[in-house]
This record gives structure tokens, sequence and C-alpha cells, in this order.
């Protein structure tokens, strides 16, 4: 039969483009939206009139004039960002491939940024680089550039036939080893690449065209109405769950704590030409670059800066959302701190040195785009205000915000429930309040300190480059937990403080702080929940799709299945029924795409039923000629990971879920050889029948009483079982080996046979193949994206 690939379904869509919230869906769509927008920005000027002018409590103390003061500005300043990022949302500009004569794409550099990262995860970015299409591949020229100045990298860049471009010093950080690089080629365009970011096959094909249709362009515009092109962004997208995902059992549930950045905010920014420049996954124009001096040395997040100096300059900057390169998310908690204390110092140390809100070469549009970048950064003093307020007044006494349950009730609770809605609508499902708040809790403690010692003008000078080796630690430091175990006890005692009130006053006043803790209670406990982790079980990320394939092994030759998942390590394929597996013998696997075609050989570790049909996984003993395109099957495509939130959200699901998974006995199985529960009474040579329960083709289980140590079965005419006492069962049953296996196993003609008699017994009796039990309602979401290695071993729940 034809060996076609079964992509999922999101590699079946169109090519993605930016989400309009605005025009989607028709006028009726997009009125409404407007609608909400409008309300949303009403409300909240409402919300913070009243604030302003009737609840600062300043007649209360010091302490409450300093607290109310506080929350007040946060407040503002928040939402001043909303209001940025809704007059964003309002008109999105989205700018499709243009269709350009595949002649004129120019010579293009990639530039792969390394200092550390180890040689396996440098293959893989430079394997999806050698296969990316262009009209002529002679054109396109991939670099190494290692900061690390290393034999092993400088001899993989041989080996894989492209250059190496190293340095003896490490000045400028990554930005230097760009500078570099750039000083060393020639090509009019540049690609440049984090060491972990794999590029799918298409990536030149979509970005180059916006420089190649600029161009077209220009011919007939004159000198000032040119268009100038500084970049093209994509985003940055995941091939591993992130650690939101992982460490609170999600990775089904919610999407990458970025996509809401990359796919919506960036690509709301091509409006007002203020689209950041992320380092990686980026298309960028060398006079672009040469015109402001090279690549910004002057701050730790280089990216950030560079971004803005080309936007003075009056280049024009495109962010698409359309996936086109996938790398790795941090895997362990102190390389995210790391990251994202690198992200806040850098950006806020490059809006105080490039003057961001002074400068005259920005515009309105994208200062006030660039400020909310900033601002965004002071969430943790944010949170750490909207945790202690509630707290000053139920557990310490001291009026933070001056106002009766009526006021509350008219002014605080329609603003919110409408900008929930609208943060809903506008991100297209991507992204809710309730998921931006956990995000906030999480990270607030850890970078609280650093952003202050930044905004005092004690800057962090020395890059640290994010862990991108794959590692996954699973022991974590109890430490990180005492912050949020300290403020869950402060608001568990501010919730019996105000439930005392109501009861002491018979009134319902404090139920506003009640549920203002109890909406905190929820965030920290998720954030106790993050930090106390979750234990990595497989060595790499599982790809979930399909691919029909041939299967060679033992007796069977070229059986036709498909994939249901496979990783660097291993594969996992779909049968409609079981077949005798030795695993001590050699598969051979093939699997074809449109694109690539990898013939691997493979021995089994696991088989067991599924819905539908079983699986059986397979550990790659050898990748022979087929390395390159088999790593392009997994990562030649958009991730599987959810790109929406999930229908069950609630916070209900979200406790629930992570108080069963983390109490909850597992049982680890390893079973080699199809177990197939039968119903079925088969002759013996001790002239009575003999009833089998389960059957593996190596072992049986009987519960038939008073047999030997020693029997056979009559199958059919002319196959026999030959069974010896292994040991007893729970539940009075026996477990007996099949002596003879070798010799039937070895034997195509009796391993046919014996195919043929099991599918028969199957369907004898009730019981059919062995199911698994029945799994708790979460069970499942565990397995997403956890590969399948040599010591890999299959779960059932006990």
């Amino acid at each position: 039969m034809p060996i076609l690939e079964k992509e999922a379904e999101a590699r079946k869509a169109p090519p993605q483009k930016a989400a309009d919230s605005f025009t989607r869906g028709g006028d009726a769509r997009a009125l409404r939206n407007r609608s909400w927008v409008l309300l949303t920005v009403m409300l909240n000027t409402v919300y913070l009139y009243w604030r302003i002018r009737y609840t600062l409590p300043l007649e209360y103390g010091t302490i409450s004039i300093i607290a109310g003061v506080a929350l007040l500005a946060v407040e503002v300043l928040g939402a001043l960002e909303s209001l940025v990022h809704y007059f964003n949302m309002h008109r999105i500009e989205n700018h499709p491939v243009p269709d350009v004569p595949p002649e004129l794409f120019p010579e293009v550099d990639v530039f792969i940024a390394t200092y550390a990262e180890p040689e396996e995860l440098l293959y893989k970015t430079v394997n999806g680089c050698k296969y990316m299409e262009y009209p002529d591949p002679a054109k396109v020229h991939i670099y190494l550039c290692d900061d690390g100045n290393r034999s092993e990298i400088r001899r993989l860049a041989r080996e894989m036939g492209i250059r190496y471009i190293g340095r003896s010093d490490n000045t400028g950080a990554k930005a230097g080893n760009l500078n570099n690089a750039l000083a060393r080629t020639s090509a009019p365009l540049i690609v440049t690449l984090d060491a972990d970011m794999i590029p799918q096959r298409t990536f030149l094909m979509h970005c180059v065209p916006y420089f190649v249709d600029a161009e077209l362009k220009n011919k007939t515009r004159s000198e000032k109405d040119k268009i100038r092109m500084g970049f093209v962004q994509t985003p940055q997208s995941f091939y591993n769950p992130d650690l939101f995902q992982f460490f609170l059992y999600s990775e089904n549930r919610i999407p990458n704590e970025q996509d809401y950045f990359y796919k919506d905010i960036q690509v709301s920014r091509n409006r007002s030409n203020s689209v950041i420049y992320d380092g990686s996954n980026t298309v960028l124009s060398r006079a672009a670059i040469e015109d402001i001096g090279g690549f910004y040395q002057g701050a730790i997040t280089e990216d950030f800066a560079t971004g803005i100096l080309l936007q003075k300059k009056k280049y024009t900057c495109y962010a698409i959302n359309e996936v086109l390169a996938s790398g790795l998310s941090p895997t362990d908690l102190p390389g995210l701190i790391q990251q994202r204390i690198r992200w806040a110092r850098g950006c806020i140390q490059t809006g105080r040195k490039l003057h961001i809100l002074s400068t005259p070469k920005l515009t309105m549009g994208q200062k006030a785009n660039y400020w909310a970048s900033i601002w965004y950064w002071f969430g943790p003093v944010k949170r750490l205000i909207y945790i202690m307020s509630p707290i000053l007044f139920a557990v310490f006494g001291f009026m933070v915000i001056k106002c009766t349950l009526p006021e509350v009730l008219i002014f605080w609770l329609p603003m919110y429930l409408s900008s929930n809605v609208t943060l809903r609508m506008l991100s297209q499902g991507i992204r809710s309040t309730k998921w931006t708040n956990v995000y906030e809790t999480v990270l607030f403690p850890f970078l609280f300190f650093p952003v202050l010692a930044e905004s005092l003008g004690f800057s962090l000078k020395k890059f640290q480059v994010t862990r991108k080796d794959g590692g996954r630690d699973g022991v974590r430091d109890a430490l990180y937990a005492v912050p949020f175990a300290l403020f869950i006890g402060l608001s568990v005692l501010g919730i019996f403080n105000c439930v005392a009130m109501i009861f002491r006053s018979g009134s319902i006043a404090p139920i506003a702080v009640l549920f203002w803790l109890s909406v905190n209670l929820f965030n920290l406990v998720m954030s106790l929940f993050f930090v106390l982790g979750r234990g990595y079980l497989r060595m790499n990320e599982r790809v979930e799709a399909e691919v029909d394939c041939l299967l060679s092994i033992g007796a069977f030759r070229d059986l036709s299945c498909v994939t249901k998942d496979f990783s660097e390590t291993g594969i996992a394929v779909r049968l409609s029924g079981p077949i005798d597996i030795d695993d001590k013998e050699e598969a051979e696997i093939l699997l074809k795409t449109e694109h690539y075609t990898a013939r691997l050989k493979a021995r089994a570790v696991h088989i067991g039923p599924i819905p539908g049909g079983w699986k059986c996984s397979f550990f790659i003993t050898d990748y022979g000629q087929s390395k390159g395109e088999y790593m392009q099957m997994l990562y030649d495509r958009v991730p599987c990971l959810p790109t929406t939130l999930h229908k069950s959200h609630s916070i209900f699901d979200d406790l629930r879920l992570n108080l069963v998974r983390r109490t909850r006995a597992v049982l680890y199985q390893n079973r080699r050889h199809a177990r197939v529960s039968l119903d079925v009474s088969v002759p013996s040579d001790l002239g009575r029948t003999v009833h089998i329960d389960n059957f593996d083709y190596k072992y049986l289980a009987t519960d038939t009483r008073n047999l030997p140590p020693e029997f056979s079965l009559q199958l059919r005419e002319g196959l026999t079982l030959r069974c010896a006492f292994e040991r007893n069962l729970p539940g009075g049953k026996k477990l007996y080996a099949v002596t003879n296996y070798d010799a039937l196993h070895n034997d195509e003609r009796a391993s046919a046979r014996l195919s043929q008699w099991l599918e028969w017994a199957m369907k004898q009796g009730t019981p059919t193949a062995e199911a698994p039990a029945a799994r708790p309602r979460y069970a499942e979401l565990e397995d997403c994206l956890l590969g399948v290695g040599p010591a890999d071993r299959e779960k059932s729940d006990a």
C-alpha cells in the first residue's frame, strides 16, 4: 500500500495568519468585539475615577495612606497598559506572505548563535537549517557562531558541511558573537537562530518574500516613500511543554505561557511598527543592521535594544504569527528564573539607556508600546501589592481602600467581569485573567529584588545563557516554596478573620475582601504546586503524529501499521491486534512522509492495549543513514501542544487535577509481550480441558485447579503449547511458562497458526483484549509529549 503521512490537523491547516479579533467572523462579530472593548475602557475609566476621588484612606494613618496610594498607582498604570493593548488589538494589520518571483530571492546568511550548548542539540538545529527550502539552495550559507570556540563544535560544522565562526573572547556576549559573524559574511539578509531553535523547511520561503516585495515596490516609489525593511519576526514556539504546563499537569489544557505574546501581542504591534526583535527565528536586513552600527552590545537583552534602534531609524519591522521554528523551553526552575531575571533587567536597562520616552525618534505609539513592555516587568511589584493589600486589612487591621460593599458591586464588579471577557476574547482563547495571575504570582518572589535593583541603577552586566541542554533535574529546593507558604498562611488567617467579622457584625460587608483573599489564595496554592515540581519520567519529548509505516520483525514482513507517536529515541506504532514480538529480535521500521524517508532498526520495549487497538513501543537502536531525515520528521512541524485554553479550566478543575495527580499511587509496568485476556477452555493431554484466563505467547494464566507442574495444550491440530509451572498468582490463579515458545516463534507457519488461534480465542466469551483499567478523569493528561527511551516504562494507575 502507498506509505503516506497522516499529519495532525494542525499540519493540514492552511498557513496561520495573524488572528484579527475584529474582522474574523464578519461584521456582527467585529461590532461585538468593538463594543466589548469600548465598554471595558468606559468601565475602567469610571472605576479609576471612583478609586481616585473617593477611596483613598487619607484619614487612617501613614501605613494606610502608603498602602492605599501604592495600590491605586499600580491599578492606574495597569489600566494604561491594558489601554495600549486594547488600542493595538482594535485593528490588527496582517501581512500575508507576498507572491514574488523565485529568481529574485537574495543570498542569505544563517547565524546559529551558541556558547555552551551540547553538540547533539546543535546537530538538530543545523540539520533543520540544511533542509530549509530555497529557490537556489547555493544562496543559503549556514554558520555555527561559537562563542565557546570549541573544537568539537568546529568538527560538527565540518562534518555537516556548514561553516564555523569562532572567537577567542566573549566581548559583547551574544551581540558580540553576532557582530563578529556580521563582519565576516556578506549576504544581504541574515537569519538569527538560538542554538535550540529548529527551523521548518518553509522558514525562508515564508519570510524572505517580504524583503523581495519591498524591493519591487521601491522601484516605483520616491525616496521618502520607500519601504525600508528591518526584520521579520516569527514566533518562538516550543516542542516541549513549558514548566507551567508540565509542573501543573496541564500539557493538554493550557497553551505555552509565551504564546499570548508571540501570537497576539507581537502581531498587534505591527500597527505602530513597534514589534520587538526577539533574537531568534528572525530574518533581518544586513543594511539595516549595519546602519545602526551592528547588534547593540550595551544591554543584556541585545535583541530588544537592537529592534528599538532599527525603529528609531524608521525601518519597518513585521511580526507574523505563523510558527516556523521550534525549540526548547527551560526544563528546570532555576533556568526559568535565570531567563526571566535577564529579560526583566535587560528590558528595564534598555529603556533607561535608549531613553524611549524622551527620544524624538520614536512615535507616540512606539513609545507607548515600549513603555508597556518595560512596565510589564514591574509585575512582581504589582503582584506583591495585590497580595498584601487584603492581608493588611484582614490580618493587621490597616485600611487600604475606603469603600462600602454596594460601591464595590457598582464600580468594581462590572469592570472586573468586562475585563475578563475582553481579555479572553482578544486573545482568541489563548489567555485568561486567571492564568495571567497565576503566571505573575509564580515568578514574583524571584524577580522582585532584581527588578528593584535594576530600577535603582544597579545593572546586571554579565550575560547568562539560559540552560538549553534539555536537563531534567527532578530535585527541587524546598526554599523556593517558603515565600508562597508564608503568604498562604497569612491569606488563610485573613480569610478566617473575615469570616469571623461577618458572624460578629451580622454584615456581609467583608465579603469583598474575603473574595480577594480567596483569589489570591488560589494563585498562591497553584504557585506552591508549581515550585514543588514534578519528576521527568522519560528522556525525550514525544511528538504525537500518525505516519504510515512498514514493520518487519520475526515472521512478520512489511506489516502495515501507523505511528501513534515518536521521539528522538523511540517509536510507538498502532496495531489492529496483538502480535507475537520477541523483544530480543531487532525490528526494521520504514517511515515515509511527503518530504522525508527513514529506515530504522529498533527493539520492542513495551506492548499493550489502547482504545481501538494495540500499541507497541520500540527503542531505536540504529538510525542507519536516516538520522537527519528522521529528525526532520520529528521537528519539521507545528508542535502538538494546545494552542487555546481547554474548556475544562475552572479553578476547581485546576486544584483537583493537581491534588489527584500528586497523591495518586502509580504502578509501573514493562510488558514486552502482548498480554490478552481470554475466556476459553482448550483440550490438554490430561484428558480434560484447561481454562485460559490470559495469554502473552510466552506465558499463560489459568484458574483451573489441581494441575500438575507440566502439561500440554492442544490448541488445534498440529499446534501444541507445552506448559511448565512458574508461580502462583493472586485469586487462586497459576502462571505457566510456554516452554516451546522459541520453536513456535521461529517457525513461520506455526507462528501464523498461533496468531489465527488467538484471533479466534479473543472472540469467544465476554472478555476480548486486556483493556486498561478505568482511569481517573485526568490520568491521560500526563501522556502528552513524554518521549520513549531504552528504559521507557508504560504506566497504569494503581
